[in-house]
C-alpha cells in the first residue's frame, strides 16, 4: 500500500515536472538574460562589463570601444532575456543566444591572465562567471531541441506489438 502510494506521488510529481519544465526552464533563463543585460545598462553594477568592453574591442580591433559596446551587449541580453520569458520568436532568441555565448568564452582565450589564477584548473571569479555559462548554454540547448514542437515525456514510450 504504502510502495503504491509512493509510485502514485512519484508518476504525478515526475508528469507535472515533464509539463512545466520547460516553461520553467525558458522563463528563468530570460529572467537571467534579462536581469544581466540590464545591470549593463548602469556603469558599475555589473560585475563582467569590464571584461565583456575589452573583450569586444579586442574582438572588433579596437573599432568598438566599451562606451558604444556595452549598450549594444546590454541590449542584445535584454532581448535574448525578453524572447525566453515570453517565448516569442525563440529560434531568432536562441541564435541571439548561441552568438552571445560564443562570444562569453572569448577571454578564456584573449585574456587567461584575468580568469584564471592558476591556468587551467583555478578560475578567478570572472573566470567562474564564464564557465557557469556552460548550464546556460545548455540549458538553451534543450529549450532549442523543442522548438520545433518537442516536449518531455515523463515515460518511455512503449515498444510497438512484435518490434
Amino acid at each position: 500500500m504504502l510502495r503504491r502510494n509512493f509510485d502514485q506521488l512519484d508518476q504525478t510529481i515526475t508528469h507535472w515536472m515533464a509539463r512545466n519544465s520547460l516553461t520553467l526552464l525558458r522563463i528563468s533563463l530570460g529572467i537571467v538574460f534579462f536581469w544581466f543585460g540590464a545591470l549593463k545598462f548602469f556603469p558599475g553594477l555589473s560585475p563582467a562589463q569590464d571584461l565583456a568592453g575589452r573583450t569586444i574591442e579586442t574582438l572588433s580591433f579596437g573599432l568598438l570601444q566599451p562606451t558604444v559596446s556595452l549598450p549594444i551587449l546590454a541590449a542584445w541580453e535584454v532581448v535574448i532575456g525578453l524572447g525566453l520569458i515570453t517565448g516569442w520568436f525563440m529560434r531568432a532568441t536562441l541564435l541571439l543566444l548561441a552568438l552571445q555565448m560564443i562570444g562569453t568564452v572569448l577571454p578564456l582565450f584573449f585574456f587567461p591572465a584575468e580568469v584564471f589564477t592558476r591556468l587551467p584548473y583555478a578560475p578567478t571569479l570572472e573566470g567562474q562567471y564564464i564557465i557557469k555559462n556552460l548550464v546556460l548554454a545548455a540549458a538553451a540547448l534543450v529549450l532549442g531541441a523543442t522548438v520545433r514542437g518537442g516536449y518531455l515525456e515523463s515515460e518511455p514510450p512503449r515498444k510497438a506489438r512484435g518490434a
